[in-house]
């Protein structure tokens, strides 16, 4: 075991204290651990799935940049690692002299293990150094190779982790467009004659373009930290991927709808001629019934009624050609617009003959009340009674009389329920005192 003295540096002047030999044994059993496990990175990255993909890409934007430093770091690192294997084996070779290594030896040694003793070439283009060599010790040597290793795994990971995520994601979303297109074909959803069908056009080409870009520059597309130096940090961009798969989904909704609109026209079609018709008829309901209360009522303002909508008609008669030259496309929209239009002239139409007819429903109702006061003072014994007979009489006439001036008519009718009234009180009162005498 050697003495630990100085060792002096390439000035002549004591730099280093000299190991002891345990130490060198220490250092090189822990620079030969160091040694197979860089060996072993290194082969493992030459293997990569990832690099093999950037060596034979056609690579663009930072992915190509980024690439282009990392195949000389790469390249580097293998001189390093030869620079590296000499050095120890230098050193191994030194300590196996002797089993007690003499202080010569040591001295040597402490030169190779701790020395800059290693001279490279340049690395100008990676650390900006302008010289044309440079000498390092094998520590400040394992720390490079770390950075450089470290530097170009998070290209290739990060890249792979990109192809490994959206080509595929994309090619399956171009399969499903494919089908979505065809589908809109059949039922005449076509760029330049439906807004879909220039939607389709439209994420075609963003998937076309989106796949290009992840296969020459995957970097572009990576999100958060990298995947080597923060397991789950970070992830594939697929914000464009994304935003294209919603625009595909309310693609093929639409076409859905459209499909729908195929398998009910007709149902549909049928329906919206019976609504129609019926709104035709009340209104020609009403018109009558207009002619009928100008002839019966008097001094009554009637609502004019409209004509039929001739207007729903003809876009019902276009419905029908759409859906006889299968324009689907065109067909949906205007289904829906006819269905609520045509429910809203049938409501009109309703509403027309209702105020049309009101002042009939007000001269019923008149009639039903007379009745129902004659009938009230017959079961009275009271239907012989002069005054109620004119009264009622009077009231009769104006009501069964054209035209019927239904103000008049409705103050003899309250006349005749008046005069009821004040007969049927005393008649009533004296009902009840009968019947409390008879009790007593």
């Amino acid at each position: 075991m050697g003495g630990t003295g100085p060792f002096p540096s390439s000035a002549g002047e004591p730099d280093k204290p000299v190991m002891g030999r345990e130490e060198v044994d220490r250092v090189l059993a822990k620079l030969g651990a160091e040694h197979e496990a860089i060996e072993s990175s290194l082969l493992a990255l030459q293997d990569h799935a990832g690099r093999r993909l950037l060596e034979g890409a056609e690579l663009t934007g930072i992915t190509k940049d980024r690439w282009a430093t990392t195949e000389q770091a790469i390249s580097l690192l293998w001189t390093y690692f030869d620079a590296y294997t000499d050095a120890l084996h230098s050193a191994r070779e030194v300590r196996s002299r002797h089993r007690w290594s003499t202080p010569g030896e040591l001295a040597e040694l402490t030169g190779l293990l701790r020395g800059p003793g290693i001279t490279l070439p340049s690395s100008a283009s990676l650390t900006g150094s302008p010289l044309l060599s440079e000498q390092l010790t094998l520590d400040a040597l394992v720390v490079r190779m770390n950075r450089w290793y470290a530097e170009a795994l998070d290209v290739i990971v990060t890249a792979d982790a990109v192809w490994s995520a959206l080509p595929a994601r994309i090619d399956m979303l171009s399969a499903e467009l494919r089908r979505t297109r065809s589908l809109a074909h059949s039922v005449g959803v076509r760029p330049g004659e439906h807004p879909s069908g220039d939607d389709l056009e439209r994420i075609t080409a963003e998937l076309t373009s989106l796949r290009a870009e992840v296969v020459s520059d995957p970097l572009a597309f990576w999100s958060g930290a990298s995947p080597s130096s923060a397991p789950g940090g970070g992830r594939p961009d697929t914000a464009r991927y994304d935003a294209a798969a919603r625009a595909l989904e309310d693609v093929r909704r639409e076409i859905e709808a459209v499909l729908d609109v195929r398998q009910d026209a007709e149902r549909r079609l049928m329906r919206l001629r019976d609504v129609l018709s019926r709104a035709d008829r009340t209104l020609s309901e009403a018109r009558q019934a207009r002619g009928e209360v100008l002839a019966k009522i008097a001094a009554s303002e009637v609502p004019a009624v409209s004509g039929p909508p001739t207007v729903l008609q003809e876009q019902l008669v276009t419905a029908a050609e759409y859906r006889r030259r299968a324009q689907w496309h065109r067909l949906s929209p205007l289904l829906e617009s006819l269905e609520e239009r045509a429910d809203d002239e049938l409501l009109r139409a309703r509403e027309s003959l209702t105020a049309v007819t009101a002042p009939l429903a007000v001269r019923a109702e008149l009639r039903g009340r007379l009745d129902a006061y004659k009938a009230k003072v017959t079961r009275h014994g009271m239907a012989e009674d002069p005054l109620l007979i004119e009264r009622y009489d009077t009231a009769r006439r104006m009501l069964w009389s054209a035209p019927c001036d239904l103000r008049a008519a409705e103050a003899a009718v309250l006349r005749y329920q008046h005069a009821a009234a004040e007969a049927l009180v005393p008649r009533q009162k004296g009902l009840q005192d009968r019947r409390t005498g008879e009790a007593l």
